[in-house]
């Protein structure tokens, strides 16, 4: 029977595998991995909270006859204005289908119409091609494996536990001051530390391949649409263990956030703009077709652009997106959620549009990885929102996040049945003999609250040289003063998160200082053209 680890222990606990994150990426990972493989999912607080259960929209594939996989490939590479990998792209296009079907044989109770899979259409896209749930797709996902999981023998799941930092063979050996066995002839990763939050211990876990799948870093800005879980956990572990990042000045905003004082971070969904909902001014001006003439069908870069443009001109706290002239039974039957979260803040949707802002949503780039999840480091593998696999280039497409978690988690595990592992040294435990208990842990949420306002004032959806100057040097008065923290007081979930906020802020501007153009997410008012090369901006921890 699944269990979940609890007994406090200083020795290793050894798996097969382990995966970091139970999104749809880790969770499908878990499962796809033969049953004679011990493997530990490590979530650092209760298995149902990533960003995956909060996907309203759905997952795109090629299901109807009046689509093909050219046309899907080409609404991908469109959206990411140059930058995507055709490799990547096709890889993950030609694979979706299967990805739906084994969700089907999962039990997921994706909407039908007429006895057949129901299909929307989001802004990019030139067809219906997206599967659903209603609009609340990724919970239904989530409560399905998350089940399932429950019920796999051979999975453990370790809830309220917190990846500290990765083990690799190069740091053990600068580590013991001595050379490794020679079996570990590269950088190798052997395992991780995690903070187990319910007993206050580091536990070290030890296994030959390990899958990194936590998500994005979404609370890096003010607001967003992610879940309090999106801190770059996994993305800064990786590039502190010596792993290349990619493309990481590609931050999708989500233009359609609910703009509510009472409701934090619920999203409305893209596919209300894909069934005819419009934008409009405070006054009931329809603006989106002067911008763009797919209105409001455009990629979602160019709506958020359009609306901040349009409220930063008019001086306005929101929009408005109005799908009123729809029937009352549509939208009950389309957007159930949607409909019953506003009704309980006092918007009827039936009658009145819903004001909305845009918001920190996805996280484009991350972790270097190729087509089998394989990361720099040996043994140790990046799926989901943490990798930048290529797929989305500068722009993602929308409802292309959801199945490239499960392409890439069946690449990845078949690579990982295909992979002899490395036989690992003992790992020495976590030493916190020499830290205290930390006096004013104020300044942890001092610090978070002024690294979000300043990433979202400098480095948001309109960027300066001058705006990321001043961001660049608050982030490095910021890591001086988290860094002496950790070096000095016992490791907490909140220090572990804001530690990896700030290095992956750290990231961000980096690579946005380093594009000297405008490019699908990433607009500077110093640089507004596009060069006449895209390329990837990679950021290598060794340089």
């Amino acid at each position: 029977m699944n269990s979940r680890q609890t007994t406090p222990t200083t020795a290793p606990l050894h798996f097969d595998v382990l995966i970091v994150g139970s999104g749809l990426a880790g969770l499908s990972a878990a499962l796809l991995l033969p049953a004679d493989k011990r493997v530990a999912v490590i979530t650092k607080r209760a298995v149902s909270e990533g960003s995956s259960g909060w996907a309203q929209g759905g997952i795109a594939a090629v299901w109807s006859k009046d689509d093909s996989f050219e046309a899907h490939v080409d609404d991908t590479l469109v959206a990411g204005a140059g930058l995507c990998d055709l490799e990547a792209t096709r890889f993950v296009v030609e694979n979706a289908p299967k990805a739906i079907s084994w969700l089907q044989t999962m039990g997921v109770p994706f909407s039908e119409e007429d006895g057949h899979l129901h299909l929307t259409r989001e802004g990019g896209h030139s067809a219906r091609r997206i599967v659903h749930v209603t609009d609340a797709t990724g919970a239904a996902v989530q409560r399905t494996l998350i089940d399932k999981v429950q019920k796999t023998p051979n999975i453990t799941l370790f809830e309220n536990h917190t990846l500290i930092d990765l083990i690799t063979s190069d740091k053990l050996a600068t580590h013991r001051s001595s050379p490794m066995d020679s079996a570990v002839h590269s950088n190798h990763c052997l395992g991780l530390y995690a903070l187990d939050s319910d007993t206050d211990q580091v536990l070290t876990f030890e296994a030959p391949q390990t899958i990194l799948a936590t998500g994005g870093a979404g609370k890096v800005y003010l607001y967003t649409t992610n879940p309090d879980t999106a801190t770059g956990d996994g993305i800064a572990a990786a590039w502190r263990a010596g792993c290349r990042v990619q493309n990481m000045e590609f931050i999708q905003f989500h233009p359609t956030c609910l703009y509510h004082p009472h409701a934090k971070s619920f999203l409305i969904s893209e596919a209300v703009r894909g069934e005819g909902g419009r934008l409009l001014l405070p006054d009931g001006t329809r603006f989106m077709p002067a911008h763009d003439p797919r209105a409001e069908l455009a990629p979602r870069d160019v709506v958020a652009r359009a609306i901040d443009f349009e409220m930063k001109k008019g001086g306005f706290d929101c929009v408005y997106l109005d799908i009123s002239h729809q029937p009352l039974s549509f939208l009950k039957e389309h957007f159930p959620n949607i409909y019953a979260r506003c009704l309980e803040l006092g918007i009827d949707i039936s009658k009145q549009p819903i004001p909305v802002v845009p918001a920190a949503h996805y996280t484009c780039g991350g972790v270097l990885a190729d087509l089998h999840g394989r990361t720099d480091i040996a043994g140790l593998y990046a799926i989901g929102e943490t990798a930048c696999s290529g797929l989305h280039g500068a722009n993602r497409l929308a409802s292309n996040s959801l199945v490239e978690c499960m392409v890439f988690a069946q690449a990845t595990t078949q690579d990982i049945v295909h992979s002899a592992g490395v036989a690992a040294p003992a790992l020495p435990a976590w030493d916190d003999s020499r830290v205290t208990d930390a006096d004013e842990t104020v300044v942890i949420s001092h610090n978070w609250d002024e690294l979000r306002r300043f990433m979202w004032d400098y480095v948001g959806i309109v960027r300066t040289n001058k705006r990321l100057d001043r961001a660049a040097h608050r982030i490095a008065l910021l890591q001086g003063e988290i860094q002496e923290f950790y070096a000095h007081f016992h490791v907490t979930r909140d220090l572990l998160e804001l530690r990896n906020l700030v290095m992956v802020a750290d990231l961000i501007v980096r690579s946005a200082q380093a594009r000297h153009e405008s490019r699908g997410l990433h607009f500077s008012r110093d640089y507004p053209n596009l060069l006449d090369q895209a390329l990837p901006t990679i950021l290598d921890p060794h340089a």
